[in-house]
């Protein structure tokens, strides 16, 4: 019966190795976490924004055929808005959740 010992001795220093260079790279797993997360939220938020901006395009356009030009256009209005304020509010947060990654890297960086 041959003995364990060499390959435990060889699986224990391929964890020493592998150990170091897996937790070096924790900061880069962290950022890029924090990158996929804004860019969700971001993307959520555009389709939301889209989504109700034709919701009103339609209303709009529904009050253009009976004759209601003013309606119609504060309906488009009222569309966009509501558009761009989530489109600015996904980018705040893809933005925010961006700096917290590269302060997360930084960190881990720093520390190891």
């Amino acid at each position: 019966m041959r003995s364990k010992t060499p390959l435990l001795a060889a699986l224990l220093l391929a964890l020493l190795t592998a150990g170091p260079a897996y937790a070096a790279d924790r900061g880069d797993r962290l950022e890029h976490r924090y990158d996929r997360q804004g860019d969700r939220i971001d993307a959520r938020l555009d389709r939301q924004g889209e989504r109700i901006d034709a919701r009103y395009d339609r209303q709009a356009d529904r009050a253009a055929a009976h004759g209601h030009e003013r309606r119609a256009e504060h309906l488009d209005r009222r569309g966009d808005r509501i558009e761009d304020r989530l489109d600015r509010r996904g980018d705040v947060a893809d933005a925010r959740l961006d700096r917290r990654g590269a302060r997360a890297e930084r960190r881990w960086d720093h520390r190891h």
